[in-house]
């Protein structure tokens, strides 16, 4: 399926209508801590956006903040220009639509249950993916990996969402897929007027179904641009930025968390040798040599926590 043209965009695109979205100085995070800082983006009407970026650049974390997933740390997200503070739920129930990188397919309940349970419309679904037709009444854990993603979309889509957010539509699919979906988030932004910011690791498809741009490194917004002139820079965007990867958000909250331990223990230290001269007494007998083994064997007890939360020992 060819692309459709960015000058072809629907006249939404254009219009002085208030962003659909809009985040302002945005800092987010997990257990308090800051990933991603002073994110500035908008979403119009009728345009599609591409968030691009290495991986563990902060870009989820990012959608899921303005999803309502994850509160941010600091800054605003906007809704047609009025501040939001909503959890989740009731942010998809005024007119967001989200598609996350798990598809969160039902695997028990067939796909046309998939397409009710959410509040999509099973006709224009179909519409949207005529190949679904023949699997509608087909259990979503026997469809394949892009038949999955389609239900996903279209579950989104068919609930006439204001807003689209989508985080790696295209991950493990077939290129010929991937246009599928990139095809029908495009045709709805041109023809419906939805607004959408995707994250996809296919930075040369993202732009050709996409009007605009922003690059995300290590948490922070590097460039924006309109898609045409990305495609061309793609090379020299690549070589700078996407041909390796960033710190993990885990590594980063892990690395914060040591360094924050490690300057409690110093000041710690600081008060021991204190008493020590005024009373001559021996408070404590650790040494800085023995923070690693004590930092080691604290991770270790919360992995094997983690392990025990997700059910295996192992």
């Amino acid at each position: 399926m060819s692309a459709i043209p960015i000058d072809a965009a629907s006249p939404y695109a254009i219009t002085s209508t208030p962003n659909l979205l809009e985040t302002r100085q945005l800092k987010a995070g997990y257990l308090g801590r800051e990933v991603v800082s002073g994110v500035n983006l908008t979403v119009r009407p009728g345009e599609v956006v591409c968030l691009l970026g290495p991986n563990g650049a902060g870009k989820t974390t990012t959608l899921l903040t303005i999803a309502g997933e994850l509160a941010p740390v600091d800054g605003i997200v906007m809704f047609s220009n009025v501040p939001t503070f909503t959890p989740m739920y009731q942010r998809v129930r005024t007119g967001i639509g989200l598609v996350t990188e798990e598809r969160l397919v039902f695997t028990k309940m067939s796909t046309r249950d998939n397409l009710r349970i959410g509040g999509g419309d099973v006709d224009k679904a179909i519409e949207l993916f005529p190949e679904l037709e023949k699997r509608i009444d087909v259990r979503g854990g026997l469809l394949s990996g892009g038949e999955q993603q389609m239900v996903a979309l279209a579950r989104a889509l068919s609930r006439n969402p204001q807003l689209l957010l989508a985080d790696e539509l295209s991950l493990g699919l077939a290129p010929m897929i991937v246009d599928r979906l990139l095809g029908a988030v495009r045709k709805a932004a041109s023809e419906q007027g939805i607004g959408a910011l995707i994250i996809e690791q296919h930075a040369r498809k993202a732009l050709r179904y996409s009007d605009r741009m922003y690059l995300m490194a290590r948490g922070q917004i590097r460039m924006e641009m309109p898609s045409t002139e990305g495609l061309t820079r793609l090379d020299e965007i690549e070589e700078a930025y996407l041909s390796g990867t960033s710190e993990s958000e885990e590594d980063h909250i892990e690395r914060k968390r040591r360094k924050d331990k490690t300057k409690a223990w110093s000041r710690q230290r600081v008060r021991e040798r204190e008493l020590r001269r005024l009373t001559g007494t021996q408070v404590s007998r650790r040494h800085t040599s023995e923070d690693d083994h004590y930092l080691d064997a604290e991770q270790q007890r919360r992995d094997w926590q983690q392990r025990l939360r997700r059910g295996r020992k192992f």
